[in-house]
C-alpha cells in the first residue's frame, strides 16, 4: 500500500498555486498555532538540536525558512559559493589592526583594550570580540563599538 504524504496538520500534500508542494504552506502555517516549546519540538523532529533562542518570533521565522528552503531546493550553488567565499566574520575592530589601543573613560577610571590577533585584551585577559571586553569592562552588555565610540547613535 502506497503511503500519502502528509502536512503538519495531517492534510495531503501535493503543489499548489506558488509552485512549492502545498504541505510547505500548510508546514508553515502550522507554525503560527505552536508557542516555544512546539516550534523547538517541530525543530527537533526535522532538523535535530534547536537553536538556542527564546523568541518565539524569531525561532518561527527560522523555522519556516528552513520548511521552505528544503522545499525549494535550499540555496543555489552560486549563492553557497559566495556564502563560502565570504569565509568568517572577523569581529568589529580588528581592523584597527593588532597592537591598536582603544581607549575611554568609565566610572572615573580611565580603560584601555589593545587589538590582538586573536581578540581583545583588556585588564590581562583576552576577549573573542570588542563586546566582550566592552561587557567585562561596564559589568552588563554593551555593543563594543558603540562603548568605545567607533560606531555612531542611531537617530
Amino acid at each position: 500500500m502506497a503511503s500519502t504524504a502528509v502536512d503538519l496538520v495531517g492534510r495531503p500534500a501535493g503543489p499548489n498555486e506558488t509552485g512549492r508542494p502545498a504541505d510547505c504552506d500548510r508546514r508553515v502555517e502550522a507554525l503560527m498555532n505552536l508557542d516555544l516549546e512546539g516550534l523547538r519540538a517541530e525543530w527537533r523532529r526535522h532538523y535535530g538540536s534547536p537553536p538556542a533562542l527564546r523568541s518565539v518570533a524569531i525561532l518561527r521565522m527560522l523555522l519556516a525558512w528552513r520548511i521552505q528552503a528544503s522545499a525549494a531546493g535550499g540555496l543555489d550553488s552560486d549563492s553557497r559559493r559566495q556564502i563560502a567565499r565570504k569565509g568568517r566574520v572577523a569581529a568589529e575592530g580588528l581592523e584597527l589592526g593588532i597592537g591598536g589601543r582603544l581607549t575611554r573613560t568609565w566610572q572615573g577610571r580611565e580603560v584601555e583594550v589593545v587589538v590582538e590577533a586573536e581578540g581583545f585584551r583588556w585588564n590581562g585577559t583576552l576577549y573573542p570580540s570588542l563586546s566582550a571586553a566592552a561587557s567585562a569592562i561596564a559589568g552588563s552588555r554593551w555593543n563594543g563599538p558603540r562603548f568605545f565610540g567607533l560606531r555612531q547613535r542611531r537617530p
